[in-house]
């Protein structure tokens, strides 16, 4: 067809009278182009005319009235057996298919998962011993401290599953234990264990003062911060350090008592007065700079974000009709296909803006905290916000950048795959984002460190930063997901114009189909002496 047909506009002419046929044709050949859906319409409307076709003819030659209804036969019927073949022949290819599909696509689930007892030394925790290195409390002999750190280093030359104890000298940290705290604050090690400057010190000087007011538990600092990461750090890294605690606890305890006992010089009415200088003698204050909670945030920043892989990818079958309006020239001309794919561009995206900002609502209805100021680095708080009365805002545009990096995906594979490939790419994408967004890197094999140029990772890292004041890499995050949604305007239009020329593809093939069928059909008519 010339372009005068596809395109009234560019022609600059207006027709006054338009045939409704050419109307119609018009309108089926452009929407047939650029909605998949509407394809399998057109197909069953091809096979129907040759149905009828066939119909007609048989009707002429005295066999079967045109207007007749087709007989229905059983399953077993012999007239069946060839499209039955047929059938099962295609159930079979796609059952085979799905078969592989979900071995691969849940593998690639399960595989993150695979080699976590191997994986769980990649969870650092400092230990740095302050016990005795640091004024006033030098001199003498420190044992405390020694103690522990060589516990730790019995446990990393073990084989059991263990977390990754790393010794740091307190100079590292300037002497300070607060620095500590703020290193794995910036998540330079998920845990730390601090044996305080005055921990063996103290002890002893409860033991020959009988202390009533000693506290075993000024001794040493377990600090981590359980909101960088709700699964991993109370799942894997909490409990090992309870278990630590208590055997050093109850190893170190029967030591120091022991010599204790042994030494005739300590005042035994002292230990009485003091019997926590006895057993346990030392302990541990847990300090989680940033707790998890409440229960409600839980979808905000976990399993809820995966709606907006969902919400993202249906927007396509919503839209697309809606847009396709442009191209039916019902009273006005039909757009300009390059203008189409500018117009889908814009409103595609403005859908996003306003989705995302009904999905964070729904985080503000069930009272996730948004409004709280930040808090010190160093101290415990509960629910503190990085950005205070800001942090909406900055939550609903983490979403919105986030849902068009995964939605304008999710649009380019729609037009390049078509259906019914669609929907086993939106289970791929979902779940290889989760595989990667939901779960701590560290613990799953190298092939999964791709999920940290993926978009639901940063959606997931931001959000936990903005509603619990972490360790800020928001312009990191942001930056992976425009990077998304640049990459993928880039491929926006060439999707548009293979889609396009599939579709276009695919019917020209249905009309070469359709030709050979009644050319086959003339001939067999031909040998039977009938009229063609």
């Amino acid at each position: 067809m010339s372009s005068n047909r596809l395109d009234p506009v560019g022609t600059g002419s207006h027709p006054t009278v338009v045939e409704s046929d050419r109307e119609v044709e018009l309108e089926e050949r452009e929407i047939d182009t650029l909605n998949p859906g509407l394809l399998t319409l057109n197909n069953t409307k091809t096979t129907t005319e040759a149905t009828e076709y066939n119909a007609g003819s048989e009707s002429e030659s005295g066999q079967q009235d045109h207007d007749e209804k087709p007989r229905h036969v059983g399953f077993w019927h012999h007239d069946l057996v060839n499209v039955r073949l047929h059938v099962i022949k295609l159930w079979l290819r796609t059952v085979l298919i799905l078969f592989l599909f979900v071995l691969l696509v849940l593998s690639l689930f399960n595989g993150a998962f695979y080699h976590i007892p191997k994986n769980i030394a990649s969870l650092i925790v400092y230990v740095v011993d302050f016990d005795g290195q640091v004024p006033p409390y030098q001199g003498g002999t420190p044992m405390i401290g020694p103690t522990i750190v060589q516990a730790t280093k019995q446990i990393v030359e073990s084989q059991d599953p263990h977390l990754g104890y790393i010794t740091m000298p307190p100079s590292q940290f300037n002497n300070d234990p607060m620095a500590v705290r703020k290193a794995v604050y910036d998540f330079k090690a998920h845990a730390a264990i601090i044996i305080n400057a005055n921990a063996t010190a103290l002890l002893r000087q409860a033991v020959d003062q009988g202390n009533a007011s000693y506290d075993p538990n000024g001794a040493a600092q377990i600090i981590y911060v359980s909101a960088r990461d709700q699964n991993t750090i109370p799942t894997y890294v909490v409990p090992q350090l309870t278990a630590f605690e208590k055997d050093i606890t109850s190893t170190f305890g029967s030591l120091w008592a022991q010599s204790i006992m042994q030494n005739t010089s300590i005042s035994r009415a002292n230990l009485a007065l003091a019997p926590q200088t006895v057993s346990p003698a030392i302990g541990f204050t847990t300090y989680d700079l940033r707790p998890f909670g409440p229960a409600n945030v839980t979808p905000a920043v976990s399993i809820g974000l995966i709606y907006l892989i969902i919400i993202a990818f249906f927007s396509f079958t919503f839209f697309l009709p809606i847009h396709l309006k442009y191209l039916s020239p019902r009273g006005h001309p039909p757009l300009h296909f390059h203008q189409l794919i500018i117009w889908r561009w814009f409103a595609t995206t403005a859908s996003y803006f306003f989705l995302s900002l009904g999905y964070s609502f729904v985080a503000m209805a069930f009272q996730v905290p948004f409004s709280n100021p930040p808090a010190s680095p160093t101290e415990p708080a509960i629910n503190p916000t990085a950005y205070g009365k800001g942090s909406f805002v900055v939550y609903w545009m983490i979403n919105f950048f986030g849902m068009s990096a995964l939605g304008l995906s999710c649009e380019n594979v729609a037009m390049a795959l078509g259906q019914p490939w669609t929907a086993m790419w939106l289970i791929f994408w979902v779940i290889a984002n989760v595989s990667t967004g939901f779960y701590s890197l560290d613990l799953t094999p190298h092939l999964y460190y791709y999920g940290y140029a993926f978009p639901l990772h940063h959606v997931v890292e931001a959000s936990h930063q903005i509603l619990f004041d972490l360790h800020s890499r928001i312009g990191l995050n942001f930056g992976i997901l425009v990077a998304w949604v640049v990459v993928n305007t880039i491929l926006f239009a060439p999707a548009c114009y293979l889609m396009r020329w599939q579709q276009q593809r695919a019917k020209q093939k249905e009309k070469e189909k359709a030709a050979q069928w009644l050319k086959a059909m003339s001939r067999q008519r031909s040998r039977l002496g009938l009229p063609k």
